[in-house]
């Protein structure tokens, strides 16, 4: 699969007035992102997430290192007219409403009047607006903000979509709609990147995930994977009743039995129980770095 995002020792150093070293917030970051996925960055407060996303954005330029997009470098501000950015703070102007919005946003993408109408019609019903869709942004909830903020993101129908904390705010019929609605952006082939701190949001929705502290890449991988416990086994059967002799040895009783092993396996923890034992294996070992398999 094609790569949207790669990052090769992406570094970012923030320094004082003075030029001396005040903070790495990301230090030889190697990512990639690939074509159709769902990508979960997760890390806590100042693990150098924010950072990641405005460098993707060309917002900042990086001390070290390099950052593509499309296979372009990220400080090519054209290559975000294929971009769409959900912030977990939607900074819209709150004196107008939702259509006028999404009018803004579009004129800003140069789309052509019927587009831009036709674009909004299609996004305000999309993100369950329909009925608010002249109230002024003020009055609207922080739940409503993220709607219209995540209609925002899609006004230009993006190839790659940006989302910071997308499920913050909502209820929990909001959150399954916006969980939904990921899903259905990656059935239409567009690349997620997901930045959230709900893992179970998280491990519903990513196929991916690498997860940041103190600017260091701790761990990348499959979600599947990763939430693997790889001491225990699951087996489950069909086609049979447990019993004392099934007990005692589990195959060959089921197959005495005349069932079948359907499944077996490595059951799985929670992404929360991975995420906070990476967090606390990276406190206890310093400079703990992830590494490729076999490096």
């Amino acid at each position: 699969m094609a790569n949207v995002v790669e990052t090769r020792n992406l570094t970012k150093i923030y320094r004082d007035f003075w030029g001396r070293k005040k903070k790495t917030a990301l230090n030889a970051l190697d990512l990639n992102i690939q074509k159709g996925e769902v990508f979960g960055l997760l890390g806590p407060n100042g693990s150098g997430k924010t950072t990641t996303i405005k460098l993707l954005l060309g917002l900042l330029f990086p001390t070290a290192g390099d950052a593509l997009v499309f296979g372009e470098p990220a400080a090519k501000v054209e290559k975000n007219e294929r971009i769409g950015y959900l912030p977990e703070e939607s900074y819209l102007y709150r004196f107008l409403n939702a259509e006028e919005t999404l009018d803004f946003y579009g004129r800003l993408f140069n789309l052509n009047p019927d587009v831009r109408r036709k674009r909004a019609d299609e996004l305000i019903e999309r993100v369950g607006l329909k009925n608010d869709r002249k109230r002024i942004l003020r009055e609207y909830s922080k739940g409503m903000r993220q709607r219209i903020g995540l209609a925002q993101a899609l006004i230009n129908d993006p190839e790659f979509v940006i989302l910071d904390e997308p499920t913050s705010g909502l209820d929990p019929e909001g959150t399954r709609w916006m969980k939904d609605l990921i899903l259905d952006l990656k059935s239409k082939g567009k690349t997620i990147l997901m930045c959230s701190h709900r893992l179970d949001d998280v491990q519903d929705v990513c196929d991916r995930i690498a997860i940041l502290f103190n600017g260091d890449l701790q761990e990348q991988g499959a979600v599947d994977k990763l939430v693997e416990d790889q001491q225990k086994v699951m087996l489950q059967a069909s086609g049979l009743q447990m019993s004392e002799s099934l007990e005692k040895d589990l195959r060959a009783v089921i197959e005495k039995h005349g069932g079948k092993v359907v499944e077996y396996g490595h059951p799985s923890s929670t992404l929360e129980e991975l995420f906070l034992r990476i967090i606390e294996e990276s406190k206890a070992r310093p400079g703990r770095r992830y590494l490729p398999p076999g490096q």
